[in-house]
């Protein structure tokens, strides 16, 4: 045991935490540096070095803003000329300088420079602000090292390349940096990453082992480094380099690289090194303009101008002959026909002897004189109206919510009237559909079921089946009145009373429920916050992590603190009435972290005396779980296995627990493969690493599995299924199995009774013995196959637009299945058969599908809607005609890259059948208005003009009509846009196809 215990002492953090950190370790290639891409030097504690030596890098200031003082007047000019209708206004503008002009310049000058004026200080105003944003950004302060060891705070846009800054807790990184060290001894942080991809779990840094040492300010008096590192680039995840200190050169990763704009969280100081500033850093790097989206109605409003301007030209020209053949005749064989007009004695305008110059220079005329016809204020009349109609949208008491205090944000005005025709809802599930906040419900532990609240799963399958809750599940009455009686603890809804206040204790595989309730609390990467009442709070990577550590609290097994190299747990006596603790600390020898491919995590930790085991605890899914299971540890699988169908039908997530016992040799010999692994250079060092951990995660023994359930957010089934009384399509796009997908598509009216549903997955016979050879190739071509071959029989069974039908049709499709349905030979194909169904469901779709299978939609042109909460849904809202964001738990990045922001799903109901419906019918309403009003007007002038012989004269005050648009009747048009209402709200609501 001594012999175990000299080589624990030799073990330090970065060894604890290897397999996290090293697994997520750059394998690029180092011999890179210097090369094209990867030539960026930075001199270390010496940032005027950089100049010296020739190399020229950006300020630290940067700026988001469209325009500077001296681009503003050209590029909104030019914005504004865009314009067809502008550009025509500035050409008939300066033909009004010359003779041809039937009225004064400024008459016709004026209201365009007073429109292009508006229009430009809209812009002006808005890119202020973004301005403001910037200037406030640059002006934080941050702590830069100035010599002699002393730190002095300083402005963001001063900082330059090479310095060295120190950053406190909870303030964001000035700039990417190399992290030097920590408060921590072995250089470790923590760092929350939320204004980068929308993730809320924290992230774990390491400084490089020889640099971890630099604890105090003096330290850096005399530091001198050299970093060769890869040129400025976008990639987040990725970062090559290297640090000459101290006579040795040592690899840099992205482990130890702190993006801008991150958040130091749960770690009280970092020493950093500046390698990008301003707009070379990574944040910068991926900023890009947001896809410019402009409403149908402002595209067709485009081709109704341009038949305008055609029918303009056309009485133009029809003007222009008649009065070209008039002048002729007024002079013929030496006799005035209009003598008044003075045909002999007349300039080329009027003379018969030059008449078809004077019909061109009538035509230039008239071009001028019936440019009433287009509506000049048309453009900016529409943005005021849709800045209004956003300022109701964010004013609407029914669309804010209290519990979060956010109301509901239009980030764009320029999409108001595409909300009234909405024909497809794409959205994500986890947090937009249902809560993002994981409730521990249910649990299986030595194949006995514990837990008695119902789901809301649970609740449809029985109104479905049209069982009473009470008859469909056990001890319904009771239990629901034990649920009002106990208050409610956030992430924690488990009700039994055979395991709750210590119960536990009296039934008949204690031992195994005491493990389960440990393993709980211990294996997971939270981190606890104990305030001044000793109450702890805990931050946690996922919902999940933060409902399990809850959940073992509650039930006796509280997690209290961690450090560097021990976990204590804060265990309740279930012998005593009186709260009485018993401190257990766990000496805490590897973390090996959960990741996408090897589905389960690991804790290895040594016991307290007087037991003083190392165990491993460990937790996954269940298909990677049973299969590491040891012969004599498969009591409970039978009766687990079949809890875990029951808890998936129920729709909720689960997770296989199990433990093992290691003997000191095997834990030896796993920690001297593990630490090879680590420090190996080759190529394949991850593999090395992920081998090392497979090794020891066997012959573990079965302890039970969780249930917990992401609830539905309130008012999700009513608001989905009015919105399929109103025609609309909802697709959902979740990351979620089949079986989970479509029990919670019932719970929230997605699927419905009496709906057919066409599953397409590829669970063949003949596709899966073909997984089991492993040829790829054959693999791919029957899969394409099979899935077309669904497809067909999809769309047979579907009726066409000539077939009458009652019957309404759903669409379910896995992951791998939609990634053939996606080619571009079968994607119309299966477009074909989503927009006949009702709903479409997508299970296992990744980020990248669902902006795929987003774009598809868009193809059969119709309007399309994408609502998502988390940065995966980034590419789907950016990619939809309109995005909306739903501002959760998990960060602002969907709220950033959407359109309008909204807190709760249940609000999508009124935004679209009361605003859709208003907007839409006040902007359609409003241009037929505007062009009737101008065509009216322009009308007269060409009467005028055929019983004034299309002399050219204006039938009205050059005054009048220069106002006409823009004064006298802006105002009836503009209240019609913004106020008129053909049926209330509530009408709306009550008869959903007004839509």
């Amino acid at each position: 045991m001594a012999r175990v215990r000299r080589r624990l002492e030799k073990l330090k953090l970065s060894t604890l935490y290897s397999f996290a950190l090293c697994a997520k370790g750059s394998t690029e290639d180092h011999s890179k540096i210097g090369t094209a891409g990867f030539s960026r030097v930075v001199y270390v504690n010496d940032p005027d070095r950089h100049e010296e030596e020739g190399f020229r890098y950006p300020r630290n200031e940067v700026s988001t803003t469209k325009y500077s003082l001296v681009t503003f007047v050209p590029k909104s000019l030019f914005e504004q000329f865009r314009r067809v209708a502008n550009f025509y206004f500035l050409v008939s503008g300066i033909l009004t300088l010359t003779p041809l002009a039937p009225y004064s310049a400024v008459s016709a000058l004026l209201p365009l420079s007073v429109v292009i004026t508006a229009t430009m200080l809209k812009e002006g105003v808005e890119d202020w602000r973004r301005k403001q944003q910037d200037i406030e950004l640059n002006n934080r302060i941050v702590k830069v090292h100035r010599g002699n060891g002393s730190f002095e705070e300083t402005k963001w846009k001063y900082i330059k390349i090479g310095d060295v800054i120190k950053v406190e807790k909870d303030n964001f990184f000035p700039a990417d940096l190399i992290l030097l060290s920590s408060n921590y001894p072995d250089g470790i942080c923590y760092v929350e990453t939320m204004n980068l991809d929308g993730e809320t779990n924290l992230k774990i840094k390491q400084a490089l082992e020889v640099t971890s040492d630099l604890q105090e300010d003096g330290d850096f008096t005399n530091l001198r480094q050299i970093i060769k590192c890869e040129d400025p680039n976008a990639n987040l995840y990725s970062f090559v380099g290297t640090m000459d200190y101290k006579g040795m050169r040592h690899p840099l990763s992205p482990q130890q690289l702190l993006l801008r704009d991150s958040k130091l969280r749960n770690t009280d100081y970092i020493y950093g090194a500046v390698i990008f500033t301003g707009h070379d850093t990574k944040v910068m790097q991926n900023a890009t303009e947001p896809p410019s989206k402009r409403s149908k109605i402002e595209k067709k409003m485009d081709y109704i101008i341009y038949l305008l301007l055609c029918s303009l030209l056309g009485i133009a020209l029809l003007g222009s002959v008649f009065f070209g053949i008039w002048t002729k005749a007024d002079l013929r064989n030496g006799e005035l026909k209009r003598w008044y007009l003075r045909p002999d004695d007349s300039t080329v305008f009027y003379d018969p002897k030059r008449a078809p110059l004077a019909s061109f220079c009538h035509l230039l005329t008239a071009l001028m004189l019936y440019n009433y016809f287009i509506p000049i204020s048309l453009y900016i009349s529409i943005e005021m109206v849709k800045i209004l109609q956003a300022v109701f949208i964010n004013q609407d008491i029914d669309m804010y919510d209290e519990e979060s205090d956010k109301p509901t944000h239009a980030r764009t005005s320029n999409l108001n009237e595409e909300l009234g025709q909405v024909d497809t809802i794409l959205s994500d599930k986890t947090g937009t559909l249902t809560c993002n906040m994981m409730e521990f419900i249910k649990c299986s532990i030595a194949g006995t079921a514990y837990g008695q609240s119902v789901t809301e799963v649970e609740k449809a399958m029985a109104l479905r089946k049209g069982v009473p809750l009470g008859d469909e599940i056990e001890a319904g009455g009771h239990k629901e009145k034990q649920i009002e009686e106990s208050p409610h603890v956030k992430g924690f809804n488990l009700k039994d009373p055979r395991i709750m206040d210590g119960n536990w204790i009296h039934e008949p595989n204690k031992d195994v429920i005491r493990d389960f309730f440990r393993l709980l609390a211990i294996c997971h990467t939270c981190i606890p916050e104990v305030d001044e009442t000793d109450k702890v709070s805990y931050e946690a990577e996922s919902p999940d992590e933060a409902a399990f550590v809850i959940a073992a609290r509650e039930l006796g097994f509280e997690f209290y603190k961690r450090t560097q190299t021990s976990i204590v747990i804060r265990e309740r006596d279930p012998n005593q009435n009186v709260a009485d603790y018993q401190y257990r600390k766990y000496e805490l020898l590897n973390v090996l972290e959960f990741s996408s491919s090897r589905r389960r995590m690991s804790v290895i930790v040594k016991e307290p005396e007087p037991e003083g085991r190392i165990l491993l605890f460990s937790k996954g899914a269940d298909s990677v779980m049973f299969t590491r299971l040891a012969p004599d540890g498969r009591k409970f699988e039978e009766e687990t296995k079949r809890h875990i169908n029951e808890y998936s039908d129920s729709g909720l997530r689960t997770l296989v627990l199990a433990y093992r016992v290691l003997d000191e040799k095997e834990y030896e010999n796993f920690a001297e493969k593990f630490r090879t692994a680590k420090i190996s250079g080759s190529a394949d060092r991850d593999e090395q690493i992920g081998e090392a951990a497979d090794s020891i995660e066997r012959d573990l023994i079965l302890l039970g599995a969780t249930a917990v359930e992401d609830k539905l957010q309130k008012g999700v089934p009513e608001c989905i299924d009015k919105l399929a009384q109103a025609g609309i399509k909802i697709w959902v796009l979740t990351g979620d199995k089949m079986e989970t997908a479509i029990n919670i598509g019932f719970a929230c009216s997605l699927l419905r009774q009496g709906m057919t549903q066409i599953i397409i997955a590829l669970e063949a016979p003949d596709i899966i013995a073909l997984e089991k050879n492993g040829d790829k190739d054959s693999i791919a071509k029957a899969s394409k196959q099979s899935v077309m071959g669904q497809i067909e029989d999809g769309i047979k069974q579907v009726p066409t637009l000539g077939q009458s039908s009652t019957e309404s049709f759903a669409l379910i499709i896995d992951g791998k299945s939609l990634t053939y349905a996606l080619e571009d030979d079968v994607k119309f194909k299966f477009l074909d058969l989503a927009v006949k169904c009702a709903s479409v469901i997508c299970c296992r779709s990744s980020p990248k599908q669902k902006a795929l299978v987003t774009r598809l939609v868009k193809h059969s042109d119709k309007v399309t809607l994408a609502i998502g909460d988390g940065a995966n849904d980034v590419g789907m809202l950016q990619e939809a005609d309109i995005g909306v964001g739903i501002s959760g738990v998990e960060g602002m990045q969907a709220v950033m890259a959407s359109d309008i922001a909204i807190a709760q799903f249940r609000f999508l109901e009124r935004l679209l059948l009361v605003h859709g419906h208003w907007c839409y019918r006040r902007i359609s309403v409003m241009i037929c208005y505007f062009f009737y009003k101008n065509v009216t007007f322009g009308v007269t002038i060409f009467l005028y003009e055929a019983f004034a012989s299309f002399s050219g004269k204006p039938a009205y005050n050059d005054w009048f009509l220069s106002l006409y648009n823009v004064f006298f009747t802006s105002l009836p048009v503009i209240a019609l846009g913004v106020f008129d209402q053909d049926v209330s709200s509530r009408l709306c609501l009550q008869f959903k196809t007004l839509h």
